[in-house]
């Protein structure tokens, strides 16, 4: 199911940065579940998040309702964070 959802969080989060080149989403097996980090440039790491959170919310809820029952965990950074 990761491969799928790979591609629809690529494709949400290319649609409001402005830097969509540095949009890269990867999923990391965690003992809490898969978890999809999703590495912006640092420019557009606050429209990703939005006000409040609200973008990173509901980019959060699109890709649970297709992962399904199982959710899906995002985190996002920014391209020059380290780990």
């Amino acid at each position: 199911m990761a491969a799928p959802l790979i591609e629809v969080i690529d494709h949400l989060v290319s649609g409001i940065v402005d830097h969509p080149d540095d949009v890269a989403v990867r999923s990391k097996q965690t003992r809490g579940g898969e978890l999809f980090e999703v590495r912006v440039n640092p420019d557009d790491l606050g429209k990703v998040i939005g006000r409040q959170g609200r973008t990173a919310t509901a980019i959060r809820k699109v890709a649970g309702a297709i992962a399904g029952s199982g959710g899906a965990r995002i985190d996002f950074v920014d391209v020059d964070r380290r780990s």
